[in-house]
C-alpha cells in the first residue's frame, strides 16, 4: 500500500474536542496531539475505545479498525492554528473518524500528495 502525506489545520487546539469526553483529546499542546494521534493510527485502543461504545458494535464495518504501525504525525503551533502532517498507508476515511473522535469537526483537511 503507498504512503500518502495528509495536511491539516486544526483550529484552536485547546479547544477542540470530539462528541465523547472519554475519547476526546484532553491536551493543549501540538506534540501532545501529535502522539496521541500517532498512537491512534498505529495501535487499535481508540478504535475498540469506540467500538465497544457503539449500540450494535458487529453492524460496524471491521475495515474502520486498521492500523498503520509506522504512521507517523507532527504537529506544529502557528498563531492559534495548528498544522497537522500525517504519514500513512491508511485511507483517508480512517483518518477522518480517528481524528472527529479525538477533536471533533475542528480541523480541515489541506493537502494530501504522495509521501
Amino acid at each position: 500500500m503507498s504512503i500518502q502525506r495528509y495536511m491539516f489545520v486544526i483550529d484552536d487546539l485547546p479547544r477542540a474536542r470530539g462528541e465523547s469526553n472519554e475519547l476526546s483529546f484532553h491536551g493543549d499542546s501540538p506534540e501532545s496531539f501529535a502522539a496521541l494521534f500517532q498512537q491512534a493510527l498505529r495501535e487499535p485502543t481508540l478504535w475498540r475505545r469506540w467500538l465497544a461504545m457503539q449500540p450494535d458494535p458487529d453492524a460496524i464495518d471491521q475495515s474502520l479498525g486498521a492500523n498503520d504501525p509506522n504512521a507517523t504525525v507532527a504537529a506544529h503551533q502557528s498563531d492559534i492554528h495548528v498544522s497537522v502532517e500525517v504519514r500513512t498507508s491508511l485511507p483517508h476515511a480512517i483518518l477522518q473518524h480517528r481524528l472527529t473522535l479525538l477533536v471533533g469537526k475542528h480541523w480541515t483537511l489541506r493537502d494530501v500528495s504522495a509521501a
